[in-house]
């Protein structure tokens, strides 16, 4: 595992939305279709199974989805490479998601193309598109990290959340999701990674 920080996406970028329909596998549920997301702010979340710190976040995760409900679509991408990290295939994913009762579609990202679009670099990485689909925030969950004391409360998500639903920007400063680094696919890696 390497530790691995979030490249910080400019905020303003655009939910590359037919990219997500052309390139996704659905795993657990669908991505749902473009006017299903109008209007609503999405949260895309790059997640695996077998990472400590997506392991860490689980439980708030299915709290999250199930508090916002039809408020905002959370949509849930795996892009690690299986020919190294097989545990984090089609059934993992699917366990995970019952064992924490995600309701949110789970995604398979097999060409890691659109882990590319977003620059994503590590799991969790986490990316808030307001409801005109302009990246509004990108960092981390909250403050907590794995075998520390701090509990798991998506503060820092869950304000930049409740800040889109009342019709604000989130605050501008925003710290970097950190995480083990997406596993990529050998001699495909990006030059940020």
């Amino acid at each position: 595992m390497a530790l691995t920080a979030s490249t910080m996406l400019p905020l303003g970028t655009a939910l590359p939305l037919s990219l997500l329909q052309e390139q996704l596998t659905p795993v657990v549920g669908s991505l749902p279709k473009a006017w299903a997301l109008e209007g609503r702010p999405v949260l895309v979340m790059f997640l695996c199974p077998h990472c400590p710190f997506v392991k860490h976040i689980e439980a708030e995760l299915g709290r999250l989805g199930r508090d916002l409900g039809e408020q905002a679509a959370l949509i849930a991408i795996r892009s690690n490479s299986l020919s190294s990290h097989p545990q984090d295939g089609p059934a993992q994913m699917a366990a995970q998601a019952q064992a924490h009762g995600w309701t949110f579609p789970y995604l398979a990202d097999d060409s890691q193309a659109v882990a590319k679009a977003f620059r994503a670099a590590c799991t969790p990485d986490l990316f808030l598109f307001d409801a005109a689909h302009r990246l509004a925030y990108r960092g981390q969950l909250d403050g907590s990290r794995p075998g520390q004391p701090t509990p798991c409360d998506g503060r820092d998500l869950r304000g930049a959340l409740a800040a889109l639903l009342a019709g604000r920007a989130p605050l501008a400063e925003q710290i970097a999701a950190i995480g083990c680094n997406i596993k990529w696919h050998p001699g495909q890696e990006p030059e940020w990674a």
